[in-house]
């Protein structure tokens, strides 16, 4: 015959529930003292766990458990609990006697008396028995009840529950759980039933970690990859969970440069600089409370990268012109198709910046490294192109067969991602004659993306080279590999500036000469610290140029 294992309660001492040192007591029910009073409940051992200022009660309560249950063993066990309200001070102290206590489940069969002490008590007591750091079931105590005439009861032990968290009622509360994490993730990925393993994962994390910090997210990938997409949907997610109360705010980094990027995003007060003729709060104050998605944030200018830096450590910054600190409590979302380790090398990103936003960091795949999803995906883009376009269309069954062929084949380079396959199948439905994408609908869309592909494989630049003379002076300053991640309209630009630096004979000297137009319609004349601005964009002093 197999050895009956002991049951062991832990519970907390009620301060009232449990109080009572007068004779009269035994007319009340007492939920620690009635726990050990239920015939077909033995209890072998009660921990008792109470606050050293309470003892005299808990030592009279281990004195009443003794008169009506002898065989019951109670241990008096001291917790430090200030302010019984304070979720984390208590769950703190449960916790610590969590780790201390030495739980035997083979030999003893543990009961967590839920009832006594305060909800947030009971809250941490269920959460750290649903967490099995403490190994037990729930045992839930009820007072007894006065009959329909109202009639007290002759005995005031009440009533107690079981509960297992293994069982199926509580799977049941579980999977309710469950089902809102898959719709969340679902929701991730726009509905599309993708079949990537890894990419599947990826949505996962990014679930999880949209559900629990408010830190900082850094998305990467190539241009097309949905970045941005994704980003206002892990805004959407924490906005149904009431986690976000602002604005979803974004910003393509790559569309402002200077001043305009600093006043964009910290704002400016009238007449900062040149056409600031009112005031302007900035995205920044916008996303005040909500998210703030910063899209190909490589190409901010290191003014801008410290500005935004400080803004996400204090909450702080400084409109432009302003001497007055405006504040946001906003969540970062941050997106590149660049190596900013790389760039963080070359000078042109901060890297404190970069650790900073660095905390949670998810590199989203190009549509050519998933393949499989493409299937999925193009039912989703087919839907889009139905909403933009007022029209409906489908393909037959060679069709949609033929183009999968081509676009999951050695053929479908899907260099732009997403937007190529959106741009495909927008074509493909304005083009589909009745509605109906047929054969040759395919045929043509695959040819037209073929011959788009292979211009940037043929030997034809993805952007045009500048002239030998500018490749030269970007070159000396900037290294070969600091020219080639450079925009073509920065590569014309810069070298201008670079020639005409070089030579001046100083940097206000060079400053007059670039900015000589526009010298008489501004107030401020600090042409050299404009130009020390510009420069340091691009990771270059004037010290490097001089030399």
């Amino acid at each position: 015959m197999a050895k009956r294992r002991s049951t062991v309660v832990i519970g907390l001492l009620g301060t009232e529930l449990d109080k009572g040192m007068r004779p009269e007591r035994w007319s009340r029910w007492r939920p620690t003292v009635a726990a050990c009073q239920h015939a077909d409940l033995r209890v072998d051992r009660f921990e008792l766990l109470m606050q050293e200022r309470h003892r005299a009660l808990a030592e009279q309560v281990a004195r009443d458990i003794a008169e009506v249950s002898p065989d019951t063993t109670v241990n008096l066990w001291p917790i430090a609990i200030a302010d019984p309200w304070d979720l984390e001070e208590v769950y703190g102290a449960l916790h610590d006697f969590a780790r201390e206590a030495r739980f035997r489940p083979d030999d003893e069969d543990y009961l967590a008396h839920i009832t006594t002490g305060s909800h947030v008590a009971q809250i941490s007591m269920f959460l750290l028995a649903e967490s099995r750091r403490i190994p037990a079931r729930l045992l839930q105590t009820s007072p007894p009840r006065r009959d329909r005439d109202g009639v007290k009861p002759a005995t005031v032990e009440g009533t107690y529950r079981l509960i297992d968290l293994d069982l199926s009622r509580y799977d049941r509360i579980a999977s309710r759980f469950q089902r809102d994490q898959d719709d969340a993730i679902a929701s991730l990925k726009a509905g599309i039933a993708t079949r990537s393993a890894t990419f599947n994962r990826l949505i996962e994390r990014i679930e999880l970690v949209a559900a629990r910090s408010r830190a900082p997210m850094l998305l990467m990938g190539p241009t097309g990859a949905g970045k941005s997409q994704l980003a206002r949907r892990v805004y959407e997610l924490r906005k149904g969970r009431h986690l976000v109360r602002g604005e979803f705010v974004d910003l393509n980094c790559a569309t402002v440069r200077g001043d305009a990027a600093a006043s964009m995003l910290f704002g400016h007060v009238k007449g900062s600089y040149t056409g600031a003729l009112s005031d302007r709060p900035g995205l920044l104050r916008k996303a005040d409370g909500g998210v703030l998605f910063l899209d190909e944030i490589g190409e901010l200018g290191l003014d801008e990268q410290a500005m935004l830096l400080r803004a996400l450590e204090e909450g702080v910054f400084y409109p432009v012109g302003s001497d007055r600190e405006a504040r946001s409590d906003f969540q970062l979302i941050a997106g590149t198709n660049r190596d900013l380790a790389v760039d963080v090398s070359a000078g042109r990103f901060r890297d404190d910046l970069l650790a900073r936003i660095n905390l949670w960091t998810f590199r989203l795949p190009g549509l050519r490294e998933r393949s499989e999803d493409i299937d999925a995906n193009l039912d989703y883009e087919l839907e889009r192109a139905a909403t933009s376009l007022g029209t409906r269309a489908t393909f037959n069954r060679e069709a949609r067969a033929r183009f999968l062929e081509f676009a999951t084949g050695p053929e479908g380079h899907w260099r732009g991602n997403f937007r190529d396959l959106n741009a495909a199948v927008t074509r493909m439905v304005t083009l589909a004659p009745g509605g109906r994408i047929d054969r040759d609908v395919v045929d043509e869309e695959s040819a037209r993306l073929r011959a788009h592909w292979a211009s940037f494989q043929s030997g034809a630049p993805e952007r045009p080279e500048p002239a030998r003379g500018d490749d030269e002076v970007l070159v000396a300053a900037l290294g070969r590999e600091g020219v080639e991640a450079l925009d073509r309209f920065d590569r014309v630009q810069l070298a201008d500036v670079l020639r005409v630096c070089r030579a001046a004979g100083s940097l206000s000297a060079a400053g007059r000469v670039l900015f000589a137009a526009s010298r008489a319609r501004r107030t401020s004349l600090n042409d050299a610290d404009r130009l020390r601005k510009y420069l340091a964009r691009f990771g270059i002093s004037w010290q490097d140029l001089a030399k």
